[in-house]
């Protein structure tokens, strides 16, 4: 019976036939250690009351027992449980508004392990100190992004749809400990997949088809891609698989229509049976509209393998001179185009551009790699430039709000986001990346700020500091206050007022 109703208060006997009640409580302790625990016992034995202790008994009720004895007994037990259930619902609520605080934090961690910064040793070190189980039998990154079509990033409607997709997904990685999400960047997040043994084709499996399932009711509006890496056996492997992963997911731009990416599927883009040679090669890989779609929507960290994609494995072989003059002015033309687009002038970047002329004498694949790198860096270096500008705009708007306004309870990152007119998925990631910490480390910090002013320089309750600073409930703001100071706020006024 106390294993199907998991009781919130047992009373039981010392004395009883099969299993005495220390036997007992030992057990419930062990399997349900939020059941609180009364023993009643006739035997005025100090060793009985040492083992009650040990084991973790509220109340120790010697016979007889009066009616007020026990009713004061179960309202302790009942004060008690009350608080331990509102300090955990404090930490659940506590929980979910860090949640975007640890998404940060693992991403840092993430890239530490991706970028062979971290021995093994470091890895389970960090993993420890955030609470991340790292170790597993096998592991894969799967990275995916989801964004609005061309020409409805604007859309409000689409925005929204796409924060619940975003929200949905978070929720149900959050739920398996197998997955590990990290924001890679603005539009992308990466996944890392832990399996025991056999375990790595089911779980990638599932996560696929719960990317699909997110996207599916916004397919007409929103364009999705999904590359899947190599598994690898050890922790050390993780940076290979993470290159070979991003190598995979640079070829979205080359695959148009394609949403599920793989090693088998990308193949074909890095061979060339002849070499040096345009007969196996598919024109259509050239056409100016994947350069277009690869500078609107791609990051200046997959460039290399961008390029090497783009123009193929040729093993060092000279190119043909016709062949190097249409690539050359067709990544020419189509930058310019593209940074025009985006209200630069020709003259603001034209002289950074390496002279067509090179192509006069004939270039290595080593070469052309070379000057389309330099033509897309450039490019890549303006828009981010732009979207810096565009970003410090956002985020001013942002703070100027936020200072106005922390202190009203309802603040949210999606209101702040609303006022500044982006989606709350992409006002979240610029806000970590420019500020170094999200928003709702930002808020939590500028309320405390606050609220040790007003208890260093007034006299107000603790209710009432809280009430001014965004809490309508005292306890909570209590609780955050010793989460985040590390002390009470009582402790701290009475700290402050010593010092005085």
């Amino acid at each position: 019976m106390i294993r199907e109703t998991r009781p919130d208060v047992l009373i039981t006997d010392i004395k009883m036939p099969f299993m005495d009640g220390l036997a007992l409580s030992g057990l419930v302790s062990k399997e349900i250690p939020n059941t609180k625990i009364i023993i009643i016992s006739g035997y005025d034995d100090f060793e009985y009351a040492r083992q009650a202790i040990r084991i973790g008994v509220e109340q120790y009720l010697l016979k007889p027992i009066t009616k007020v004895t026990l009713i004061k007994a179960l309202g302790e037990v009942s004060e008690k449980i009350n608080s331990e259930r509102e300090q955990e619902s404090y930490m659940e609520r506590f929980r979910s508004e860090v949640q975007e605080y640890e998404q940060f934090s693992r991403r840092r961690f993430f890239e530490e392990i991706v970028t062979g910064q971290l021995s093994v040793e470091e890895i389970y070190e960090k993993a420890n100190q955030q609470g991340i189980a790292i170790h597993a039998q096998s592991y894969n990154i799967l990275m995916y992004s989801i964004t609005a079509r061309h020409g409805q990033q604007g859309d409000s409607a689409v925005s929204e749809a796409l924060q619940e997709a975003h929200d949905g997904l978070t929720h149900f990685f959050m739920m398996y400990p197998e997955y590990l999400m990290f924001r890679w960047n603005i539009q992308t997040y990466a996944v890392l997949i832990k399996a025991g043994h056999g375990q790595m084709e089911e779980l990638t499996g599932r996560c696929l088809d719960t990317i699909r399932m997110h996207v599916l009711p916004i397919e007409s509006r929103a364009e999705w891609h999904v590359a899947i890496g190599e598994e690898t056996t050890r922790l050390s492997g993780l940076p290979a698989c993470f290159d070979e992963v991003s190598r995979i997911y640079a070829c979205r731009h080359l695959l148009d229509g394609r949403n599920v990416l793989t090693r088998e599927n990308t193949l074909a883009l890095m061979e060339c049976e002849q070499e040096g040679s345009l007969k196996n090669i598919d024109m259509s890989q050239f056409d100016p509209s994947v350069l277009r779609r690869f500078l609107e929507n791609g990051q200046s960290d997959e460039l290399d393998n961008f390029i090497d994609e783009y123009i193929g494995k040729t093993h060092g072989a000279a190119i043909s001179r016709l062949f190097c003059q249409y690539l050359m002015l067709n990544v020419r033309f189509t930058a310019i185009a593209y940074l025009e687009s985006l209200g630069y002038e020709q003259k603001e970047f034209i002289d950074d551009f390496p002279n067509v002329q090179l192509a006069a004498r004939g270039l290595t694949d080593v070469e052309l790699k070379e000057y389309i790198r330099s033509i897309l860096a450039r490019a890549f270096e303006l828009k981010e430039k732009k979207s810096k500008n565009q970003s410090k705009t956002v985020i001013l708007q942002a703070l100027e709000y936020i200072d106005r306004n922390f202190t009203d309870e309802t603040i949210s990152l999606k209101e702040v986001a609303g006022y500044v007119n982006v989606s709350a998925n992409y006002f979240s990631a610029v806000f970590s990346q420019e500020m170094q910490q999200t928003f709702v480390e930002y808020l939590t910090g500028k309320r405390m700020e606050r609220a040790k002013e007003l208890l260093r320089g007034s006299d107000l309750r603790s209710a009432e500091v809280a009430a001014r600073v965004g809490y309508k409930d005292p306890h909570y703001f209590s609780f955050v206050f010793r989460k985040t100071q590390g002390c009470t706020p009582r402790d701290y006024r009475a700290a402050a007022n010593a010092k005085h």
